[in-house]
This record gives structure tokens, C-alpha cells and sequence, in this order.
């Protein structure tokens, strides 16, 4: 069940018309958590079965972990929280690229091993709800939160549907005081929920899909035909692509929240337009990168260990991330060069004494246009399926002669590619330091109802074959 199908609109018309109507917070809550259950048991019941083993190990540990007085009692839980979670993700996610690498490996030092290929399914959303129960006990186990009282409102965190399979990620601190009080209906709150479903979903159908999905899709299918306009249409076009269906999905979790009295965090904040990896990553999937950065970074020594370890921490955290993203090589080299961006970008700014790039006028403007560019070629590694695929896109980039100047999908259609991810650029870059509430509160009433509008008729002339979001693969 995708945010981006009939069916999803009938189950959240359904449940929004019951959670108004009943009069009890804990029947509300309730309904809730049945309906979220029966949201991830669409894509197949039996993992219905993790989340409610995540939620048992992680509500008894935490419980333990504050009632205990010994510290190695508290250890002990937290680290039964880390190896059940960590155990379930790796061997979902995991277990096959293990072996496979591992069988290479010994094949390498002249061992004959040849495992059975495990035929392992990936639970949906598995590293998100992962992410966001371990956050929980190692709050708990920090001192930095109190176990929660109620196992209701602990396992509606876990499972609220909006957010379950792509986030973003939420912490117990942001979620469970909600939880605690009794939602009235807000006509103005509730409005702006479904302005926001609505902005989602026109950037999934229209944007993601609509425009950039297709010729991406060309481009990466046909890499030894493809010309330099066309590599360059794959490149920028895939890095919008990406952006407009998770953003969009992560703005459908935010309103469809707020239709039910919750609020969620913002997980993208104009990210191509940053100025530089820091600031891009302070944008880009802010609840991933924050959240790595608050349990592993800082954990690490963060830069308080010295430059050497500081630049490894870097590395370490971003492989952390390309890894957390899929269990294949080129994630992991696309974190690692994530990483070394940022370790570079790092080294200027020391090297300037410590004083940050211009954020304003043309230098500005400059300096975010490299890093959209630099972003982009690093998501060539993220959707190229095979590193041999990496080496040939670029091998076709720098060419040239007979090998690349071909067009694959025609002039026209690819400068209309690239002028509308040009144009999201500049409205990023226009609109960087402001949301999207922000923006139309501003704009005035009549402009604000054009534009909603308007996103109403894309949204019903718009096709769509109901497309799976991108992150649902992680």
C-alpha cells in the first residue's frame, strides 16, 4: 500500500473519519495501531512479526536498563537491544551480501566455497524502524529519557504508519509526549495536512515519476548507447528524481501525521542548494544523518580526538550511511565519497582559518552550483546497479568522437530534462532558508490557492501506475 494509490486513499479517508469520531484517546490510539499493523501487513503479514519483536525486546529492555542499579546489568540490556536489532537487520539485509562477498573471498586464497544462495526477503522498511528503536534504548540507557508507561503509546511509536516504511526517522523524545495528549480537531492543523499529502504526492507522480523517471530510466538501461547529453540528462535528472520521491514521501508522512494531530520532523530542508557536504547533509535526510551522528559520531570522539581521528570519524560515519542505504559495493563507495568531500571540504575551511564559504550573492550561488554538481556525480555510483556500470558511465562522459555524442532520447526531450532540474535548483537556492508553510504564508491568498489548485489538476491529469517510493527498497 503506497501513499500514491486509490487504495491507500480509501484506508486513510476510513481511518481519519473513525479516529475523529471516537470520543476515547485510547480507543483513537488504538485504531491507530491496527491500522498500522494492517498498513505494513499489506506488503506481507508474517514480518508483522518483526516489528512486534522489536517492540517486545526494546520495551523490556529499556524497563530494565532504568530499573537496574549495577552498570553492567545496564550494559547487558542495551547490548541484548543492539544484538536483536542489529542480528535482524543483518541477516535480512545483510546475510546475502555477506556470503557472497565471503564465498569471493576464499575463492580468492584458492578455497573451493560454494554456499546455497540464501533467498532472503528484505522486510520493508526494516532500517528505519530499526534505527528509531535502538535510538530509544540508548536514550533510556544515557539518562537523557525515562522509559515510557505505556506499552500502547511505545508500540503506536513504533509502528505509526505515516513514517513506518521510509521515514523519517522520529525519536521517542519527539513522539511519545504526543502520545500522552488527547488530539482535538484543528480545522487549520488539518488543512495544512492535506495541502502537504498534496504537495507530496505531485512531487512523486508529477516530478519524480512523471518527468525524471523515464529518461533516467533510458539513460542507465542503454549506457554503452548513451551520448554525453544523455549522461548528463541520467546524472542531474536521477539526483532530482531521488530528491522529489523521497522528499515526497517524507512530506506525505508530515501531512498525513498532522491530519491525525502528530507532528513529524522536517527531513529535507532545500538540500540542492547546500552550500558544501556539511550543509548538504544538514539537509539531506536530515533525521538519518542526525541520528548517526548523535549514536556513532559523537560516540566515536567525534572531532574532539584530534585531526587524524576526526577525518577517520568522518569516513567511518558516511560508509556507515552508504552502507545503511543497501548491501552492495557502490553504497559503500558512494559514503566513503560523501566522506572525502566533506573531509576536503573540512581542510579548506581550516585552512582558511576557520572561517565558512559565502552563502550569499553569486560566489553563493557558485559554490551551491558545484556542490549539485558534485552530488549528482556521486549518485551515479548509487544508481548504477554494478560498478562496472560507474566506470563505463564515465568511461561514455569524457569520450567523446563517435562514443559520445550520440543522443539516446533526443535533444528536445533532454534540454527539457535538464531546464527543469536547473529550475529546482534556483527555486532551492531562492527559497533555502525558508519552509514551505513559510513560503505560503507569505505569498498572498489568491497566489496561494492558484498554486494549490493548480497542483490539484497536475495530481488528476496526471497518470500514475501507483510506483513504489525508491526508499522502500532500504
Amino acid at each position: 500500500m503506497v501513499f500514491n494509490s486509490y487504495t491507500f486513499a480509501i484506508f486513510f479517508a476510513i481511518v481519519v473519519g473513525c479516529y475523529w469520531l471516537i470520543p476515547s484517546w485510547r480507543g483513537r490510539k488504538l485504531l491507530l495501531l491496527g491500522s498500522s499493523y494492517l498498513f505494513y501487513a499489506a506488503w506481507d503479514p508474517a514480518f508483522v512479526l518483526l516489528l512486534w519483536l522489536s517492540t517486545a525486546v526494546d520495551w523490556l529492555a529499556a524497563g530494565r536498563i532504568a530499573g537496574a542499579e549495577k552498570p553492567r546489568t545496564r550494559r547487558a540490556w542495551l547490548g541484548t537491544s543492539l544484538a536483536v536489532n542489529l542480528g535482524l537487520l543483518g541477516y535480512f539485509k545483510y546475510g546475502r551480501f555477506l556470503v557472497e562477498n565471503l564465498a569471493l573471498l576464499l575463492g580468492a586464497l584458492g578455497v573451493d566455497y560454494r554456499p546455497a544462495t540464501p533467498d532472503i526477503a528484505l522486510p520493508i522498511g526494516i532500517s528505519f524502524y530499526t534505527f528509531q528503536t535502538l535510538s530509544y534504548t540508548i536514550d533510556v540507557h544515557r539518562g537523557q529519557l525515562r522509559p515510557g508507561r505505556s506499552l500502547l503509546d511505545f508500540a503506536l511509536y513504533v509502528t505509526f504508519f505515516p513514517q513506518l516504511v521510509a521515514g523519517p526517522i522520529v525519536r521517542a523524545g519527539e513522539f511519545l509526549p504526543q502520545c500522552r495528549e488527547r488530539k482535538t480537531f484543528d480545522r487549520r492543523r488539518f488543512a495544512w495536512g492535506l495541502v502537504l499529502l498534496l504537495v507530496g504526492l505531485v512531487e512523486k507522480n508529477v516530478l519524480a515519476d512523471g518527468i525524471f523517471a523515464d529518461p533516467v530510466d533510458a539513460v542507465f538501461a542503454a549506457l554503452p548507447e548513451a551520448g554525453r547529453l544523455d549522461l548528463l540528462v541520467g546524472m542531474f535528472g536521477f539526483a532530482c528524481q531521488v530528491f522529489f520521491d523521497f522528499a515526497g514521501y517524507s512530506t506525505c508522512a508530515v501531512g498525513a501525521a498532522l491530519c491525525l494531530g502528530f507532528r513529524l520532523p522536517d527531513n529535507f530542508r532545500r538540500p540542492l542548494a547546500a552550500l558544501g557536504f556539511t550543509d548538504l547533509w544538514s539537509r539531506w535526510h536530515v533525521t538519518l544523518s542526525t541520528w548517526i551522528r548523535d549514536y556513532l559520531y559523537f560516540p566515536l570522539g567525534g572531532s574532539k580526538k584530534g585531526s587524524v581521528r576526526t577525518y577517520l570519524n568522518l569516513l567511518a560515519t558516511m560508509w556507515v550511511i552508504g552502507l545503511w542505504h543497501g548491501a552492495s559495493w557502490n553504497c559503500i563507495l558512494w559514503g566513503g565519497i560523501n566522506g572525502v568531500y566533506i573531509a576536503i571540504e573540512r581542510a579548506l575551511i581550516q585552512a582558511r582559518g576557520g572561517r565558512a564559504f559565502r552563502n550569499r550573492g553569486l560566489l553563493g550561488l557558485a559554490g551551491a552550483a558545484v556542490t549539485f554538481v558534485l552530488f549528482s556525480i556521486t549518485l551515479v555510483v548509487f544508481r548504477a546497479g554494478a560498478l562496472t556500470n560507474t566506470r563505463l558511465f564515465f568511461e561514455r562522459l569524457v569520450a567523446g568522437g563517435e562514443a559520445g555524442d550520440r543522443d539516446l532520447l533526443g535533444r528536445v526531450p533532454a534540454f527539457y530534462v535538464l531546464a527543469v532540474a536547473g529550475a529546482t535548483f534556483l527555486a532551492h537556492w531562492l527559497s533555502r532558508e525558508k519552509s514551505l508553510e513559510e513560503l505560503l504564508e507569505a505569498a498572498p491568498r489568491w497566489l496561494g490557492t492558484a498554486v494549490i489548485a493548480f497542483m490539484v489538476y497536475l495530481l488528476v491529469t496526471h497518470t500514475s501506475a501507483d510506483s513504489a517510493f525508491i526508499y522502500f527498497q532500504f
